[in-house]
């Protein structure tokens, strides 16, 4: 396939719009248009974005419906709560791809209660692997006009629990994950929690005790997955990296399992999906190996005293976390092979 795509990017000064804008551009066919913004438009790209050469001399516009009208593609990398309004004024043939949170919940309860104000409604959803009663998320892709983009600590858990529950070898009603996550997920607000000072030799959890509003996400990619009750206690740490999310996750074995069965449901899971990978036993997944990359590493053990079993997978947040799965879910909509434009090979070391 040999087109131009037209793409523009709403939110182009921020962590997101920029990996957006980083990731994108490997792409073949990708011809970016409007790069706009709120606070930073007037400015030109490189001011924010000095990573990125070949578009540092680029202008930022200011975000409206008409700046983003007129492109093939359009990604939304806005603050949670904002992208919907925008979202329903664009043009039904655009294809609209959402990096925020506004569109991915079907439940407008779970909606009101973690995130507040109007549920916007839901879209199909751009996780590929997801895995569906049918076969996979990626079957319901191929020529949708609106993408949720999934939150990047619930590709994390999601990709490391759901062989498990699809497989009926774990108990999906006693999770836990404990996630290592880097400060680019915070975005880039002031916030004294946020500063150097304050985060360099710490390690620091937040939305503890159920708050999290990734937490019906996961619970409802789960229920995709085929548990008929998810119980997740979800805790995040902020810990000094830039990027990438360490998930470390346990459930009870399912009565009659044994481990041999273990290992077994999530090689086969992910024995033909590009991204993810099963790691050689005793081998465990760093966020060093996947900086920069779209790949999903995961290892899996069972602890037989405890009687769980221990799942570890890593992603780099801003990529397979966000933008990558933005550009991953944008070929298969338009008929690309799933891998083009993205990198298997990390940054190392």
């Amino acid at each position: 396939m040999h087109m131009t795509l037209k793409v523009a990017v709403s939110g182009a000064s921020g962590y997101v719009g920029g990996e957006v804008l980083r990731v994108f551009s490997e792409h073949p066919d990708v011809e970016f248009g409007s790069l706009t913004a709120h606070s930073s438009a007037g400015d030109r790209l490189g001011v924010h974005q000095p990573h990125l050469r070949s578009l540092a001399d680029r202008d930022i516009v200011a975000t409206s419906v008409d700046t983003l009208a007129g492109h093939d593609v359009v990604v939304l990398a806005l603050p949670h709560g904002t992208s919907g309004a925008i979202a329903a004024q664009l043009p039904p043939e655009t294809l609209v791809l959402d990096c925020g949170a506004d569109h991915r919940l079907a439940s407008a309860e779970a909606w009101a209660e973690y995130y507040g104000g109007d549920h916007s409604g839901t879209w199909p959803y751009g996780m590929p692997e997801l895995i569906t009663a049918d076969g996979h998320q990626r079957d319901a892709l191929p020529g949708a006009k609106r993408v949720a983009v999934p939150g990047c600590n619930v590709t994390a858990v999601t990709l490391g629990l759901q062989p498990g529950v699809a497989a009926g070898v774990i108990d999906p009603t006693d999770l836990t994950a404990v996630l290592a996550v880097g400060y680019s997920g915070a975005g880039k607000k002031l916030a004294t929690n946020l500063l150097a000072s304050e985060g360099l030799g710490a390690a620091s959890p937040y939305a503890v005790g159920g708050t999290h509003r990734h937490i019906p996400e996961i619970v409802q990619n789960l229920g995709v997955a085929g548990a008929d009750d998810v119980r997740i206690s979800f805790t995040p740490t902020l810990v000094p990296m830039a990027r990438g999310i360490l998930a470390t996750m346990t459930a009870p074995l399912a009565a009659g399992v044994d481990a041999d069965q273990v290992r077994a449901a999530w090689e086969s899971a992910y024995a033909d999906e590009p991204f993810v990978h099963v790691l050689p036993e005793g081998q465990w997944p760093t966020t060093a190996a996947t900086l920069g990359a779209n790949t999903c590493l995961v290892q899996v053990a069972v602890d037989k005293k405890a009687g769980r079993v221990v799942v570890v997978s890593a992603i780099d947040n801003l990529v397979k976390g966000t933008a990558g799965a933005a550009l991953q879910s944008m070929n298969i909509v338009l008929g690309y092979p799933e891998t083009t434009g993205l990198q298997l090979q990390g940054v190392a070391p």
